[in-house]
């Protein structure tokens, strides 16, 4: 039998990041697929279900590159090993399986300098197998961590590596598409963990309020937040050092937040026109908009990380730029995407309402975010 080598999420991301041609065959079923797969400029991506391929590769095979690796992803990663070792066998060269599948992809998170704090440096997250953004604050040996998500050995290992000590964990929102990993991060670490108090109605655990114009200092780096309604009531910013808007799921570099995952998009919709078209207004042009999901590979600088300043939004942001409102109104309430997939059980999961077991947990967030608007 021929061997099939195998490859771990972090190194197919690493090359993805850096621009590597890749050719990939995703043996999940064709719904799946459609839902939510691998994205990349350089990757060349083909889906063929596992089923077709029980009795060879034959359905396939013209597909199949010669001359260059062919990486094989399913679900969870037992698939794609079954289907690796088949086309090894037909007589292709470095076939490699993808270790964990889907569900390992949409868990790893990689952390890119984004750039210097007072006393310190700022690191974005990226989570490209789900598109959610964190971020990491670090300033003379304290740190905070915003928008978390639940796989929290990432930033222990990550915090461990570089010494740092963690004093505040805040969330922009109460989030609706991942699970929020901020509690258990502040539980870990002693440190306070910090909700905007208009979305914390019904949770049902301690927390510390955060409204508008609070400060929150790490070392030397200023904190503050700045109220931003409209994904959801208290959605709220935090300004990093009048250099970084943290703008949650308010303002995407391509698109805009949708008001409508708590059943609220009528209600909403006037506190998103608000805050995009006149609280942001009013922040320096110079703020670099750092927000807490992307919707394509394509919103990536060249390192990989997802960033751009206000001032180039409001002339590019076509959600930024519909100047009547009633066409707007339409724009943000009539035909969005379909609400993330357990969206209401992970609401009640961040209010403490509901503890699901780790792989529910997994179950819940699988699929794209869907917190935008185009």
């Amino acid at each position: 039998m021929s061997d099939v080598k195998h490859i771990s999420v972090k190194e197919l991301t690493s090359k993805i990041l850096n621009g590597e041609h890749l050719f990939i065959l995703d043996v999940r079923n064709t719904d799946d697929f459609d839902d939510w797969k691998v994205e990349g400029d350089n990757v060349e991506i083909h889906n063929q279900p596992y089923f077709d391929l029980m009795d060879g590769v034959e359905p396939v095979e013209e597909k199949l590159p010669k001359d260059q690796p062919i990486y094989v992803i399913c679900a969870k990663g037992g698939s794609s090993q079954m289907v690796a070792e088949q086309i090894a066998e037909a007589g292709y060269d470095n076939v490699y399986s993808i270790e964990g599948g889907m569900k390992a992809y949409s868990e790893h998170l990689e952390p890119i300098e984004i750039g210097k704090v007072s006393g310190g440096t700022i690191y974005q997250f990226v989570r490209i197998g789900k598109g959610c953004l964190s971020y990491l604050i670090e300033s003379n040996g304290e740190a905070a961590i915003i928008d978390a998500n639940r796989m929290t050995n990432q930033y222990d290992e990550f915090i461990k590596e570089h010494s740092f000590s963690i004093k505040s964990v805040l969330d922009t929102h109460l989030h609706a598409d991942h699970i929020s990993g901020g509690r258990d991060l502040a539980n870990k670490h002693e440190a306070t963990y910090y909700l905007p108090l208009k979305d914390a109605t019904d949770v049902q655990f301690d927390y510390q309020p955060v409204e508008d114009g609070d400060e929150i200092k790490v070392g030397d780096t200023t904190i503050k937040a700045f109220y931003s309604p409209g994904h959801t009531i208290g959605s709220t910013s935090y300004i990093i050092d009048e250099q970084y808007l943290l703008t949650g799921d308010i303002l995407f570099i391509d698109s805009i937040g949708r008001p409508d995952l708590a059943g609220k998009a009528e209600d909403w919709v006037a506190d998103l026109r608000e805050t995009l078209y006149k609280r942001y207004k009013k922040l320096p042009e110079e703020l670099i908009v750092l927000p807490a999901h992307y919707m394509s590979i394509k919103e990536m600088n060249q390192d990989g990380s997802i960033s751009e300043k206000l001032g180039k939004l409001y002339k590019e942001n076509h959600g930024l730029n519909i100047e009547s409102e009633e066409e707007f109104r339409s724009a943000v309430t009539d035909n969005l995407p379909p609400q993330p997939n357990s969206y209401n059980d992970i609401r009640q999961t961040n209010m403490g309402q509901k503890k699901p077991e780790d792989e529910e947990q997994r179950e819940m967030e699988i699929g794209p975010n869907r917190c935008a608007i185009r």
